[in-house]
């Protein structure tokens, strides 16, 4: 276990969020800004992978926005043990790391254009030392509404906080507020246009850590002989990035099928390409052997949710095609965000070259320090946000918040493929 080393604490990081400017004095505040009030949702995921958590919290704090409080932001939280370090796949990995170590932007209390003091994003140390128990409002989370329309709920929630008085208001953590419906169903596209339109996305940004690494590993990414390799335009053009979940999606697919899943919310956006029609898969009229259309289904589930080596390079080599006509993109490289063995991303890698493509790089090649190194699904991110390109997941969170920050930078919907 020690073999691997000790993990990163992120002092660093640490000290950047108690030195924002909103966790000073709060007299600091420009006295015409109007009193500060905050909200915190304290049973925000945790023990989950970043995206699930990084889901949540943008849909919290764009909440906390609306209803003209200041969001509580927390830790990226693994585990609740007491100890900094917790033990997982045979190796020590960080309990906690602090949110700027992935984000930047105002979720995680940066500034934004025409923004107001007492709406900047706090951290929940700032919270606690500002909003003792004696001082916290507290929602039950068990008595709110759960399974409305996703603008429905956002509706609720502000003139729920809004109606409150208190500076200090803490939502319990009994229940999750948004559970993993809000984000996987068709209702989360009715709140859609308001988060695309909020800060949360227009002035998200990644860490200075995660910017950091995208540059070192910028000569590995660009085309070939580029006089700018360390430009994002150099990185960007000809690159298609793709999404290849392996790990517990070997399993997690066959669920997807019981389940009768659709897509992510996000994923059923009619104006994106390649929808999963998953209405006419079961409710079709096909007829015949019960056993074979069973297979027949559970293959059109694998086929975008755990597809084999063929298919990757069958897909990549239709969206190059179609990308050149519709788009004009020449696209000639690829980058692989995954979690797989090596052993198969070879396979992939060398079948994609043999199929024409001119580079294939991919999550195991990136070159991350110490720090960088617990944050590199963020790094994968950000080299998928500006690809030319994007093919994910329509199942994953990750390849969801992906299409979000592609969409609210307003890239092409024939540049997002599944």
């Amino acid at each position: 276990i020690l073999s691997s080393g000790i993990p990163p604490a992120y002092d660093d990081i640490r000290a950047y969020e108690r030195a924002l400017p909103q966790h000073q004095n709060p007299f600091n505040a420009s006295s015409s800004d109007p009193p500060r009030k905050y909200v915190r949702f304290a049973g925000h995921i945790w023990g989950h992978g970043l995206n699930n958590v990084l889901q949540e919290a943008l849909l919290m704090s764009y909440v906390a926005y609306a209803a003209q409080r200041s969001y509580v932001f927390e830790d990226y939280t693994w585990s609740h043990s007491i100890f900094p370090y917790t033990i997982y796949d045979m190796a020590l990995r960080p309990s906690r790391i602090p949110l700027n170590a992935f984000i930047s932007g105002p979720t995680a209390g940066g500034h934004f254009p025409g923004f107001e003091h007492s709406l900047l994003a706090v951290s929940a140390e700032y919270w606690n030392e500002v909003c003792p128990k004696n001082k916290r409002y507290v929602i039950d989370s068990r008595t709110v509404p759960k399974r409305w329309e996703g603008e429905e709920l956002v509706h609720w929630w502000v003139e729920r906080l809004r109606g409150i008085p208190a500076e200090c208001v803490e939502v319990s953590d009994h229940e999750l507020v948004f559970d993993f419906f809000v984000f996987g169903e068709s209702r989360f596209l009715s709140l859609w246009l308001g988060l695309s339109t909020s800060p949360m996305l227009r002035f998200f940004s990644w860490s200075p850590l995660v910017e950091a690494a995208v540059i070192r590993n910028s000569p590995m990414l660009a085309a070939p002989h580029s006089t700018s390799p360390t430009d994002a335009a150099a990185r960007r053009k000809g690159l298609v990035a793709v999404h290849i979940r392996r790990g517990d999606y070997s399993r997690h697919c066959y669920n997807l099928v019981r389940w009768h899943s659709s897509y992510m919310g996000m994923h059923q956006l009619p104006t994106l390409p390649d929808l999963f029609d998953v209405e006419t898969l079961w409710n079709g009229t096909a007829a015949g052997d019960e056993e074979a259309i069973t297979e027949e289904r559970t293959q059109a589930y694998l086929t975008h949710c755990y597809p084999d080596i063929e298919q990757i390079v069958e897909r990549l080599r239709t969206v190059r095609h179609e990308s050149s006509e519709k788009m004009g993109a020449d696209l000639r490289r690829v980058y692989i965000l995954t979690n797989g063995w090596a052993w198969f991303m070879d396979g992939v890698r060398k079948r994609l070259l043999e199929d024409g493509w001119d580079d294939v790089k991919g999550s195991w090649d990136l070159m991350l320090d110490s720090e960088q190194q617990y944050v590199d699904m963020a790094v994968d991110m950000a080299i998928a946000e500006n690809a030319e390109v994007f093919v994910g997941n329509g199942f994953s969170s990750l390849t969801s918040n992906i299409v979000m920050l592609r969409l609210s930078k307003g890239m092409d919907v024939n540049s997002i493929r599944f």
